[in-house]
């Protein structure tokens, strides 16, 4: 392998790292432009993690009768079980495809809020979080009882979010948990401010935080809504900002040949509690890089999947 092979197949490495670890969530400011640090809770152990705003914008306002859709979370704790996974293939060239997967997890979350800091603040408890991968499950037992925060506004999008591990925690622990949480962050669905019906459609856009810097559009169809309960069909497409990757540390660029992530899925939301009550989400696809200076070919196929169940 030569030198620019090898340069390239390490940038290919962080980058199937980096973009499963993507920290984009949602804001509901339109306007903002900068990742939101505020942390969601008030202890000082917790770390604050980036959120990404988002931008609604209705295409059908759905049919009559209509109103605004908006989450009013009741003071009692909900329980509710996510479940993540993340895979990656990755072939250099004519090489053997390798997999940079990370395990899937579940992790069983009691969502609560603070009646002192209003409906807005969801206090998040983990359980007991399982993996079927050996050696990351022999890491995971000291994560119990860990402590989360998110901040989240009316229609459902997260403003701000924080983890607290528990001090025992392994560092690979921590890490596969707080991937967890950015994936459901940046897979949630918000509602429109205006009023809608059923089989209105809304996009929700917001910038997904990588190695590479991507616009993701949900499009949301709202499918019924009875008695409170949600249920909205979603459709996602990833897109690069720049068909010109510019690798880290000076290690030059790679062309965008194709970049190809869709998914679609459904959620169903109580909107008298703080999280979605089930659903799954996938979003995947193919990519392919090429190095200028070489025009050896990086492909990636990736695929990554959010559910919840109650």
């Amino acid at each position: 392998m030569t030198p620019v092979r090898k340069t390239a197949a390490l940038a290919l490495t962080v980058l199937a790292f980096t973009a499963l670890a993507s920290t984009a969530a949602c804001s509901s400011d339109n306007g903002a432009d900068a990742p939101s640090t505020d942390a969601p809770t008030t202890n000082s152990a917790a770390i604050a993690l980036p959120v990404s705003p988002v931008t609604i914008a209705i295409l059908d306002p759905g049919s009559e009768p209509r109103a605004v859709v908006a989450r009013t979370p009741a003071e009692s704790d909900q329980q509710v079980t996510l479940f993540t996974s993340s895979t990656i293939a990755q072939q250099i060239g004519n090489s053997p495809s390798q997999d940079f997967s990370t395990p899937a997890l579940t992790i069983p979350l009691t969502a609560a809020t603070d009646p002192a800091r209003g409906t807005t603040a969801v206090d998040l408890t983990l359980g007991a979080v399982t993996t079927p991968d050996g050696t990351l499950a022999s890491n995971l037992g000291p994560t119990e009882g860990s402590g989360a925060g998110l901040t989240t506004d009316a229609s459902g999008a997260v403003t701000a979010l924080s983890i607290d591990p528990a001090p025992d925690s392994p560092d690979v622990a921590r890490s596969a948990v707080e991937q967890a949480l950015n994936q459901a962050v940046y897979s949630a669905v918000p509602f429109p401010a205006e009023p809608i019906g059923v089989g209105a459609q809304w996009t929700v856009t917001l910038e997904v935080q990588s190695a590479i810097a991507l616009r993701q559009v949900t499009t949301a169809t709202l499918r019924s809504l009875t008695d409170g309960v949600a249920t909205v069909d979603v459709s996602v497409t990833q897109t690069p900002d720049n068909p010109v990757w510019t690798l880290p540390d000076g290690q030059g660029t790679l062309n965008i040949d194709s970049f190809v992530m869709t998914g679609q899925g459904s959620l169903t939301s109580d909107l008298s509690r703080p999280l979605p009550t089930g659903g799954t989400i996938t979003v995947g696809g193919d990519q392919v890089y090429r190095d200028p200076n070489s025009n050896t070919i990086l492909r990636q196929n990736t695929q990554n999947t959010v559910t919840w169940t109650s």
